[in-house]
């Protein structure tokens, strides 16, 4: 992001923002590839493609906040491998990491990974020190430490029915299992940011939050979101979550969350209630069949849905609930820019 995009970022997120209604997307390997025309798994091993995805999106839509920007990941796989999940690769499709937890008894041996080297930590660091002059020289920095959130990292080390299993039914051992992986992930992200001290946001993804009820999420994400969102001081602190975002949307304050994607079953307005006044909204139309399938008149009506009943427009950026999703085109994004600027000018 350039720096008169993270000034407006940041103004929104404090609620002064005085210009036309802003539009931003989570982007990265689910739709970047495909959109760009360039095999998925070219975009992870090559830098040339990487960065030339990234950079026609950015030439493309220079209006548009793209999130977090230049990411360097590789699906779903990156946190997972530092603890030796096995990452299994496509052509034209995401990879997925194979499972290293078979039984619960395994998870006092897990050893915490050291970020520095293991897995595919390094490749992502490397990438992003490779290209920074790169990106310097279009006007963009690197603004993000990213991480996987913990329950969706355990998710990925047991199976998501064998951990949600156990977080109902020992918890000890649970609470053992996302104390390594939040410890880890703290000292990821604070590595990422001495990596790149142009670092001034926190990017935490967790899905997995959206499947349990409120007890759980008090004893078992709560404490662990709020560790990882205090791993150093940062004027964004991001969080996605486009499952059930009801049982975590009132305590995003407390946990210091300033900016939250969501699912698109959720109304800006419902949301905005639930979260109160110091939270900024990323979204919110549905992104596969509205702004992936879509015509531009489906688009144009779903944005003022989302809008019905909305009061204060300060805290939102407009975007579609969840990650950018593959198949969007560039008339569907225009269509969605249209859409917003004719019918949200700030202040309307």
């Amino acid at each position: 992001m350039t720096d008169e995009q993270w000034k407006l970022l940041t103004a929104i997120i404090r609620g002064e923002n005085d210009s036309a209604a802003t539009a931003g997307f989570i982007i990265d390997s689910p739709w970047l590839p495909g959109w760009a025309g360039i095999h998925t798994l070219d975009y992870y091993t090559s830098d040339m493609h990487w960065f030339h995805a990234n950079r026609l999106a950015i030439e493309t839509f220079p209006d548009v906040l793209f999130l977090p920007g230049f990411w360097s990941e590789y699906g779903m796989c990156t946190e997972p491998s530092a603890f030796g999940a096995r990452p299994v690769w496509f052509l034209d499709d995401l990879p997925h990491a194979d499972k290293v937890i078979s039984q619960p008894g395994q998870i006092s041996d897990l050893i915490e990974p050291d970020c520095r080297k293991d897995g595919l930590l390094a490749f992502v660091i490397n990438r992003l020190a490779l290209n920074e002059s790169r990106m310097a020289d279009m006007g963009h920095k690197i603004r993000f430490a990213i991480a996987r959130g913990p329950l969706n990292v355990a998710s990925f080390l047991m199976g998501t029915t064998e951990f949600l299993t156990m977080l109902a039914l020992d918890p000890e051992r649970t609470n053992i299992l996302l104390r390594k992986i939040s410890d880890f992930c703290v000292d990821w992200l604070c590595y990422q940011k001495e990596c790149f001290p142009s670092i001034d946001g926190i990017l935490i993804l967790d899905d997995i939050v959206g499947f349990i009820g409120e007890p759980h999420f008090k004893t078992f994400a709560m404490p662990y979101l709020k560790q990882m969102f205090s791993a150093f001081d940062c004027s964004v602190r991001f969080f996605h979550n486009d499952a059930d975002g009801r049982v975590c949307a009132p305590f995003l304050n407390q946990i210091g969350v300033n900016l939250f994607n969501f699912s698109h079953e959720h109304a800006l307005c419902d949301m905005q209630q639930w979260v109160g006044t110091e939270v900024t909204l990323l979204g919110n139309i549905p992104p596969r069949d509205v702004l992936a399938n879509g015509t531009p008149q489906d688009i144009h009506k779903s944005v003022l849905q989302a809008g019905r009943g909305l009061g204060d427009h300060n805290r939102l950026v407009w975007s579609c609930g969840g990650g950018m999703p593959p198949g969007v085109s560039n008339e569907n994004i225009q269509a969605f820019l249209r859409a917003i600027q004719s019918e949200y000018l700030f202040g309307d």
